[in-house]
C-alpha cells in the first residue's frame, strides 16, 4: 500500500515536472522533508504514555510537556516566512532541519540530565516548535514565488500527505520500535534519519546551486511594504476568515495528533498499538491522493465545509462507547475528511497574497500554534478531571464548528494582495 502511494506521487511529479528535472527532484524531497518533520513532531505522543510511566507524569503534566511543542513554534511562524520571502525557502528549510534532527536525536540525553525530566523534555519540545516553526511559512513562500500558479495546489497537497505519511510511519514503525527497544529508540531513529536528508539536500541541491526552481512571481518580495499596507490587508474580510478557519482547524487538528495514540492506549489498553496509529494515516493518505483529483471540481467553501465540518461528525460519535473496530473506523474517517483542508485554507493564501504568502501563512501558523497549544492543555485537564474523552471530542466539535462557519461566511479567493493596496 505504501510503496503504491509513494509510487502515484513520483508519478504525478514526473508528469507534472518532466521538461524540469531540477524541480521534480526538490518535489520528490520536500515531500521527504514533510514527511520526517512529522517523523520527529510525532515522536513524543507516540511515546507520551511510556515517558509518563518512566517520569511518573500526570495527564496535566504530559499536556505540558506536549504543549511546549507549540510555545515554540508560535514564535518562529512570522519570522520564517518574512526570511523566506526574501532569501529564499530552501535555504531556510535546510538550516532549520539540520538543527531540529540534532535537537529530536539528542531528547534521551536531555531526559538524562540532573534536572527534571519534566523540565528538560518540555524545553526540548519547546526548541523542537521553535525550529519546524519555520517549515510551512517557507514552504508557502517557496511555493508561491517559485512555482507556477497553476501547479501550486498539487505541490502543497503532496507536502500536506507527506505530514500524514510521516505520522504513518512513525505510528508503524515508531510503535514497534517503542515495544522492542523503548521510547529512545523512536527519537533516534527520527533524528538520524532528518539529519541525512539535510546531508542529501546540501550535497547533491544546494551546494553551489542556489537557484533551485525558476522564480515566476513577477512581484518579488513584500520586506519593502510598509505597516499600513499590511493593516489594509488584514481588514479584508476574506483574510481574517481564512487566518480564524485555520487557526481553528489547526488548533483541532494539534489536539487530535497529541492525544489520539493516549486515547486509544486508555481506552483500549489490549489493542495492538500499531492498529491505531497506523489505519487513520493510511486512509488520511489515501484521501489526500483523492482529493488531487476532485481539485477544481469542488470549491474550496464546498472542501473545508468536508474537512471541518463532516470531519466533526465522526469526532462526535466518539463520545460514547465503542468497540475498537468502530473508534478505529471513526477517527480514520475524520483524519482523512481533515486533509481537504489543505485544498481548502491552505491554498487560499496563495491565492489571496502570492507576494507575501510566506509572511502571512506564518502569521496564521503562529495563530493556531498558540490556540493549540491552548487546546492541547486543556483537553489534558478535561479527561484528568473528567476521565472522560467526550469532553475533549465534544471541544474540538464546537471549535471546528466556529472557524467553518465564520470561512463559509467569509471565505473568498479573489486575489487581495499587498501590491494591490498600494
Amino acid at each position: 500500500m505504501i510503496s503504491i502511494i509513494i509510487h502515484h506521487y513520483l508519478s504525478l511529479s514526473f508528469l507534472l515536472f518532466a521538461s524540469r528535472p531540477l524541480a521534480q527532484k526538490w518535489t520528490v524531497m520536500l515531500f521527504l522533508g514533510t514527511c520526517l518533520l512529522y517523523c520527529a513532531r510525532m515522536a513524543m505522543p507516540i511515546c507520551a504514555v511510556n515517558m509518563a510511566t518512566t517520569f511518573g507524569w500526570s495527564k496535566t503534566q504530559s499536556g505540558v510537556v506536549m504543549g511546549g511543542f507549540f510555545w515554540g513554534y508560535c514564535f518562529t511562524q512570522v519570522l520564517g516566512g518574512h526570511v523566506s520571502d526574501r532569501i529564499g525557502g530552501e535555504r531556510v528549510l535546510l538550516l532549520a532541519t539540520t538543527s531540529w534532527a540534532s535537537i529530536t536525536a539528542c531528547t534521551p540525553l536531555l531526559a538524562q540530565l540532573g534536572i527534571s525530566s519534566l523540565t528538560s523534555m518540555t524545553v526540548a519540545r519547546f526548541l523542537m516548535g521553535l525550529l519546524q516553526g519555520v517549515h510551512y511559512p517557507s514552504l508557502a513562500s517557496l511555493c508561491s514565488q517559485r512555482v507556477d500558479e497553476g501547479e501550486r495546489g498539487f505541490l502543497m497537497s503532496t507536502m500536506g500527505s507527506g505530514s500524514y505519511m510521516g505520522t504513518l510511519m512513525v505510528g508503524g514503525l515508531g510503535s514497534v520500535m517503542l515495544e522492542r527497544y523503548g521510547w529512545e529508540s523512536v527519537f533516534y531513529g527520527a533524528g538520524l534519519l532528518s539529519g541525512l536528508w539535510s546531508l542529501t539536500v546540501w550535497r547533491f541541491l544546494l551546494r553551489g546551486q542556489m537557484n533551485t526552481i525558476q522564480v515566476l512571481s513577477s512581484h518579488g518580495s513584500s520586506s519593502g511594504l510598509s505597516k499600513k499596507h499590511w493593516l489594509k490587508m488584514f481588514k479584508q474580510p476574506s483574510v481574517c476568515a481564512m487566518v480564524f478557519a485555520h487557526l481553528c482547524f489547526s488548533s483541532t487538528c494539534y489536539t487530535l495528533m497529541s492525544w489520539l495514540p493516549t486515547f486509544f492506549k486508555d481506552t483500549y489498553p489490549h489493542a495492538k498499538g500499531w492498529m491505531c496509529n497506523v489505519i487513520p494515516w493510511l486512509v488520511a493518505i489515501a484521501s489526500m491522493i483523492s482529493l488531487n483529483k476532485l481539485i477544481g471540481v469542488f470549491l474550496s467553501l464546498l472542501i473545508q465545509f468536508m474537512s471541518m465540518g463532516v470531519s466533526s461528525v465522526f469526532l462526535l460519535l466518539l463520545c460514547r462507547p465503542l468497540s475498537f473496530p468502530s473508534a478505529v473506523i471513526f477517527v480514520s474517517a475524520a483524519v482523512g475528511l481533515a486533509t481537504f483542508n489543505s485544498s481548502g485554507v491552505s491554498v487560499n493564501v496563495q491565492d489571496l497574497a502570492p507576494s507575501c504568502a510566506g509572511a502571512l501563512f506564518g502569521f496564521m501558523n503562529m495563530c493556531g500554534a498558540f490556540t493549540g497549544l491552548v487546546l492541547v492543555y486543556v483537553s489534558g485537564y478535561l479527561i484528568e478531571v473528567t476521565a472522560s474523552w467526550g469532553y475533549v471530542f465534544s471541544l474540538i466539535t464546537m471549535v471546528n464548528t466556529m472557524g467553518l462557519g465564520v470561512f463559509l461566511m467569509f471565505g473568498e479567493a479573489n486575489r487581495v494582495d499587498l501590491w494591490n493596496l498600494i
